[in-house]
C-alpha cells in the first residue's frame, strides 16, 4: 500500500496543474496561481514521502517530471498567454510565445532526469519557481496594480517577450543554483540558505504588509537566482 503514496501525491500535483489551466484560460489567473502552488506543495511532498517511505521507483520519477510539465510548464503558460492576448487585438501571433516556458520546461525536466549532478543542487531553474515568478507576477499586474492593458504600448509587449526568452534560459542554462536541502540544521555550509530563507519571509511579508501585493513572491525567485548567481561566481574566483 505505501508504495502507492508518492505517486498518488504526484498524481495530486497534476489534477492541480490541471484545475489551473481551467482557470488560466478562462481568464481567472488568481485562482489559477492557487492551484500551482498547491502543485508545488504536493511536488514537494511526494519526492520527501518517497525517501522516507524507502519506495523510490524509475515509473515515479518519470510521473513527476510528467505531472511538473503540466503544472509548471502548461499552466503558467496559458496564465502568460491570456494576459498578452489583451494587449492590441492586431497583435496575433506573439502571444504565442508564452508556450515556450511549456516547451523549455519539458526540456528542463527532460535534462534533470538524466543530469547526475542535480542531486545536491539543480543546474538552470526549477520549473516550480519560473511558474511561481510569471504566475505571481500576472496576478499582481492585474490584481494590486489594476493594469489595464489595451492602454500599454506595445513595447510593453516586447518586453514580455524578452523575459520570455530569458525565463526560457535560466531553465536551460549551465547555471548552478542551490538547493534548499539541508543535510543537518547549523549554520555551517547552510550559511546560503539561511540567508535566502530569511530574505525570501521579509521579500514576501513586506511588500504584503504594504499592500502591494503578491509581487514579493516575483522578487523572491528573481533573489534566488541572483543570489546562486553570486555564490556560483564567488566559488570560481
Amino acid at each position: 500500500m505505501k508504495k502507492h503514496i508518492p505517486n498518488t501525491i504526484t498524481c495530486c500535483n497534476l489534477i492541480s496543474g490541471c484545475i489551473a489551466i481551467v482557470y488560466a484560460i478562462n481568464g481567472i489567473p488568481s485562482l489559477a496561481l492557487i492551484w500551482i502552488i498547491a502543485g508545488a506543495v504536493f511536488d514537494f511532498f511526494d519526492g520527501m514521502s518517497a525517501r522516507l517511505l524507502g519506495v523510490s521507483s524509475p515509473i515515479g520519477k518519470e510521473l513527476d517530471s510528467l505531472a511538473d510539465v503540466v503544472t509548471f510548464g502548461v499552466a503558467p503558460s496559458c496564465i502568460l498567454f491570456d494576459f498578452l492576448c489583451s494587449f492590441h487585438q492586431h497583435i496575433i501571433l506573439l502571444p504565442f510565445a508564452a508556450f515556450l516556458i511549456a516547451a523549455f520546461s519539458a526540456l528542463r525536466l527532460a535534462k534533470f532526469n538524466l543530469d547526475e549532478r542535480q542531486t545536491t543542487s539543480f543546474i538552470g531553474l526549477p520549473t516550480p519557481a519560473n511558474a511561481l515568478f510569471w504566475g505571481s507576477l500576472i496576478v499582481w499586474m492585474e490584481s494590486t496594480l489594476k493594469v489595464d492593458v489595451h492602454g500599454l504600448p506595445n513595447a510593453t509587449l516586447a518586453v514580455f517577450i524578452a523575459m520570455i526568452l530569458l525565463s526560457c534560459w535560466l531553465l536551460v542554462a549551465e547555471l548552478p543554483l542551490f538547493a534548499l536541502k539541508f543535510k543537518h540544521w547549523g549554520w555551517k555550509n547552510n550559511e546560503v540558505k539561511y540567508i535566502f530563507v530569511l530574505t525570501s519571509v521579509l521579500l514576501i511579508a513586506c511588500p504584503l504588509l504594504m499592500g502591494f501585493g503578491i509581487i514579493g513572491i516575483t522578487l523572491t525567485i528573481t533573489w534566488y537566482v541572483l543570489l546562486s548567481a553570486i555564490v556560483a561566481l564567488k566559488r570560481n574566483a
